[in-house]
C-alpha cells in the first residue's frame, strides 16, 4: 500500500512540473501601431472569434497615417470582405473599440452578426458581447460612425471629422461607457483587418 501510495504521489508530482501553461501567442502586425501594446494585443486576440486565430493583421487605416476623415476610412475598406477592429484612443489616453464582423461602410440600415463585441482597457481589459436584446451591430452613413444601439444612445459613435466621439450603455451589449467620459475627443484611431 505504502509502495502504491508513493508511486501515485510521485506521478502527480511529475505530471504538474511538467504542465505548463499555454504560451499566449501575440497576433502578427504587418505594419506598426501607435495604439497597440502587446497587452492591448493578447487581451483582443484571446477573445476574437476563433476563425480569426492565427492570421496576420493588417492596418486598414490610421489617422496617424491617413488623416483624420470618416469618409477615407470607408474608401479604405471598399474592397474588403473581412472582421474589423476598431482601435480609438482618446485625449485621456483610454484605449477602446469595437471588433466588428464586417468592414465598416455607408449603410442604409445595421448590418453585422453577434460576433460583434465591444472592448475597453480602463487600464484592466472589459468585454461587452452581444446581449441578444436587438441587432443594432454597426451602421454608418456620411455623417457618422454608430456601432450598437436602442434605448436612445450608441455604444459608440464618431463624427465625420473623427474627432468627436461619444459612448453610452445601450442595449445591443449591455455596456458601460467605453471612453472616460459619454463625450469625448478622439486623439487617434485605427482599423485593422483579420482577412481569414
Amino acid at each position: 500500500k505504502e509502495t502504491k501510495r508513493r508511486l501515485s504521489l510521485w506521478s502527480s508530482v511529475v505530471s504538474e512540473s511538467e504542465y505548463q501553461e499555454p504560451e499566449e501567442t501575440l497576433p502578427v502586425l504587418k505594419h506598426d501601431s501607435h495604439l497597440l501594446n502587446d497587452y492591448h494585443l493578447q487581451k483582443l486576440n484571446a477573445h476574437m472569434p476563433p476563425k480569426t486565430q492565427g492570421y496576420p493583421w493588417h492596418l486598414v487605416y490610421s489617422t496617424a497615417i491617413h488623416g483624420t476623415s470618416l469618409r477615407t476610412l470607408y474608401r479604405n475598406m471598399a474592397d474588403l470582405d473581412s472582421p474589423v477592429l476598431l482601435v480609438i484612443k482618446d485625449m485621456n489616453k483610454k484605449v477602446f473599440g469595437a471588433f466588428c464582423s464586417d468592414p465598416l461602410k455607408v449603410s442604409k440600415y445595421f448590418y453585422g452578426t453577434g460576433e460583434t463585441f465591444l472592448f475597453s482597457f480602463n487600464p484592466d481589459f472589459q468585454q461587452y458581447r452581444w446581449s441578444g436584446e436587438n441587432s443594432y451591430f454597426v451602421n454608418g452613413n456620411w455623417e457618422s460612425l454608430q456601432i450598437g444601439g436602442g434605448g436612445g444612445g450608441f455604444a459608440l459613435w464618431l463624427d465625420a471629422d473623427l474627432y468627436h466621439g461619444a459612448s453610452f450603455s445601450c442595449p445591443t451589449f449591455h455596456n458601460a461607457p467605453l471612453s472616460t467620459q459619454e463625450d469625448f475627443t478622439v486623439l487617434d484611431v485605427e482599423v485593422w483587418t483579420v482577412q481569414c
